[in-house]
């Protein structure tokens, strides 16, 4: 099969686009062939693959997988791709666009510059703090009710508390936004060996479905750095989610405002949490780095 592709980058999160409404692969070859195509020796490269499709509940459907083949529930650099995707390749001339993610529905404003979209701000939708819907096996008073300001009560959330990782105890908090998130606060996370602690924060038996972390160097109360080990990737350049939840988690822990910029090896997102409605925002650039065809059968 030759497959056209699309390789995209938002902040130095790098994922192959596939314009699944043009061409059909069948969805039980989708993890293999996105192992071969993640690969950075031996296919394209990226941190995973995204499939464009058409949807029934929005405007586009953006089917996401990490590099090892498993399935992504969000990926906020990558949703930023697809809406420069839609729009530059013609498949919408509309600035205001809908895009679902797993069954859940986000809201994107396109920027365009001479013709192509080159910042998409995305409506994330809520941050979501109650243990059990995250997941995180936390309970009792490692957790601990909350308030939002847009009144929902929260029975157990994660703030703060303790995690044992390799013999050393973190404190984290735990924000889901459409995929899981553990926030760590640090003096410094420039030389953290991440290759050696990532995969046990990723597999700590308190996560049931694994989970993203970040590392986060808080540098003034609008403006923090963080370095972030992904589920089925690895260390990223970025995750929009991520920043996403080290905005809400930067709030929670009373270390910056509403509105953060969040440095990433990549670059640099804007993250604004209405806490009033409880919709988290995130800004940030999309990029379209080279197009070509691949023939699978030399896989």
């Amino acid at each position: 099969m030759i497959i056209s592709f699309t390789k995209m980058e938002g902040c130095g999160n790098d994922y192959v686009y596939i314009n699944g409404i043009s061409q059909s692969i069948p969805k039980e070859d989708k993890p293999d062939l996105v192992r071969k195509l993640s690969d950075r020796h031996f296919g394209i490269g990226g941190d995973g693959v995204i499939f464009i499709n058409s949807s029934g509940i929005a405007d586009f459907e953006m089917e996401m997988y990490n590099a090892d083949g498993s399935r992504g529930e969000m990926c906020g650099n990558g949703i930023r791709c697809v809406g420069k995707y839609v729009y530059d390749y013609g498949l919408t001339d509309r600035t205001e666009i809908t895009v679902e993610s797993f069954g859940k529905i986000k809201y994107l404003t396109l920027y365009p510059e001479n013709g192509k979209i080159a910042r998409v701000r995305v409506n994330m939708g809520p941050a979501i703090l109650e243990a059990s819907r995250i997941p995180v096996s936390y309970a009792g008073a490692e957790g601990r009710p909350l308030a939002l300001k847009d009144g929902t009560e929260i029975g157990c959330a994660v703030i703060d508390a303790p995690l044992e990782v390799g013999r050393r105890e973190y404190r984290v908090t735990c924000v889901s936004m459409g995929n899981p998130h553990a926030v760590l606060f640090m003096d410094e996370i420039a030389d953290l060996p991440l290759a050696e602690i990532g995969p046990d924060f990723e597999n700590h038996a308190r996560f049931p479905n694994r989970i993203n972390t970040e590392f986060v160097r808080v540098i003034d109360e609008g403006h923090v750095s963080m370095r972030v080990w992904e589920r089925g990737s690895g260390e990223t350049l970025a995750c929009g989610t991520g920043c996403c939840a080290v905005g809400v988690a930067c709030v929670l822990n009373k270390k910056t405002g509403n509105k953060v910029l969040v440095d990433v090896l990549g670059g640099q997102l804007e993250i604004e949490w209405d806490e009033e409605n409880n919709n988290v925002w995130m800004t940030g650039p999309a990029r379209t780095v080279f197009e070509g065809t691949v023939d699978t059968s030399l896989f």
